[in-house]
């Protein structure tokens, strides 16, 4: 079984044909026996994908006219990410590469060409690379733009925690086991952990490991969860006996941690658009064994799914552009385009609309996004505060994140976080 061939086949399905690193993964892991042998070809297609166009600009230099074969292509940025960014011994890196080739001679020569040409001139390619705009942060350039457009000051650093592995973040379910004898348990399993102190549910673990190794993971006691996403819960100020709304739920952790939190709520209700994805939430409730109403329905048309029960509490988790997980998901540098943007601020002014008047008044509604885009955030905010004048902002007091005119943004790598944007309203 040759990885390097795997990798090339996952990578054409994001790059060639739209589809989300997750699932071309997912179909693929399933054919790999071998944990170690899985885990390589995880870290190839990330890692391909978190550097597309630094090694797409390398690749450029090297040839000496364009490459149509798509495949071959990105068979090529494999090895040159093997060369460039792992520790892998350099003639299994080059002879794999090019056994991955198969029955294409032409390929193979030239493949062994350009990853031993790249061995021999390396300084000067990288070198290239760290003076070429793109190259360097490794991002398309309307990206780029759109984040140094919102944070000046703040996008340099934005665009190299894009670039980062992300932080292994775990919910502790403090309603079965407290943060600290739940760490006693990793640290007899020789895991060591870090307890953010603005979190009480948080711990980042020095090294992501399998869930499998996790203790306590099948019966419930813990979940994997960025500590940005775990804050959502607690900026609710959720009570006994309200009834509470999650909308756009999957996969479950905020409404499970809202249900952590406060297991003596009146009702939680859970909605997602997507069947296959709320069966995740379902799924994780199990697993954490705990209680929620759900049900598949479009956030932006309550009319075919809500009973007209006003809700104390509502979390808006909006569908966003994601750009603020782009260190977990890689691949939304090369899916996503400027022109998604529109629609989905549109998706979300709708959404926003319908699920005022489900508030009950004297209720709280959470917006919350993983986008780093103003756009999507505070200009979302500012434009809904100015057409509800019965909607006021609760503001949010927080040692993370930025204040913004409405709301709080957290960019990627902040406290070690994923970039969320949360804003709080109550209803007058």
């Amino acid at each position: 079984m040759n990885l390097r061939l795997l990798a090339a086949k996952v990578l054409t399905r994001v790059v060639a044909e739209g589809q989300s690193l997750t699932a071309a993964l997912e179909q693929v892991l399933q054919t790999v026996p071998s944990v170690q042998d899985r885990a390589l070809l995880q870290a190839l297609c990330y890692g391909v994908c978190r550097q597309y166009h630094r090694l797409d600009f390398i690749l450029c230099q090297l040839l000496d006219k364009p490459l149509k074969d798509i495949h071959i292509r990105l068979l090529i940025l494999v090895g040159l990410y093997q060369l460039g960014f792992m520790r892998i011994k350099t003639h299994a890196a080059v002879s794999e590469t090019v056994n991955a080739a198969g029955r294409k001679p032409w390929a193979k020569g030239l493949i062994n060409a350009l990853l031993r040409r790249y061995l021999r001139e390396r300084e000067q390619f990288e070198k290239a690379a760290d003076e070429n705009f793109l190259a360097s942060c490794s991002h398309p350039e309307w990206l780029i733009a759109k984040i140094r457009q919102d944070w000046p000051d703040k996008a340099d650093r934005c665009l190299r925690e894009n670039n980062q592995p992300p932080p292994f973040a775990l919910r502790v379910s403090l309603s079965r086991i407290s943060r600290e004898a739940y760490c006693e348990l990793l640290n007899v399993q020789g895991l060591a952990a870090e307890l953010p102190d603005f979190c009480a549910s948080a711990l980042v673990l020095d090294q992501p490991v399998p869930v499998e190794r996790l203790p306590g993971f099948a019966e419930g006691l813990v979940s994997v969860q960025d500590t940005a996403a775990q804050l959502a819960a607690g900026l609710l100020d959720v009570r006994p006996g309200q009834r509470v709304l999650d909308l756009c739920a999957a996969p479950g952790g905020k409404t499970a941690h809202i249900l952590e939190m406060q297991p003596q709520l009146k009702e939680m209700v859970a909605i997602d658009v997507d069947a296959n994805r709320l069966r995740r939430v379902e799924e994780n409730l199990r697993r954490l064994r705990l209680e929620a109403k759900t049900a598949v329905g479009d956030a932006s048309h309550p009319e075919d799914w809500w009973d007209g029960r006003q809700f104390d509490r509502i979390l808006v988790d909006a569908p966003c552009s994601a750009l603020g997980v782009i260190r977990r998901h890689p691949d939304i540098k090369l899916l996503r385009r400027a022109g998604d943007i529109e629609p989905l601020a549109a998706q979300q002014r709708a959404i926003l609309n319908a699920a005022w008047n489900m508030v009950a008044p004297g209720g709280c509604l959470l917006y919350a996004t993983c986008s780093v885009l103003k756009e999507e955030n505070e200009r979302q905010m500012v434009d809904f505060l100015a057409g509800h004048p019965d909607a006021i902002e609760w503001p949010i007091t927080a040692e993370w994140g930025t204040a913004c005119a409405v709301g709080r943004q957290i960019l990627p790598g902040d406290l070690a976080m994923d970039g969320f944007y949360y804003a709080r309203l109550r209803k007058a």
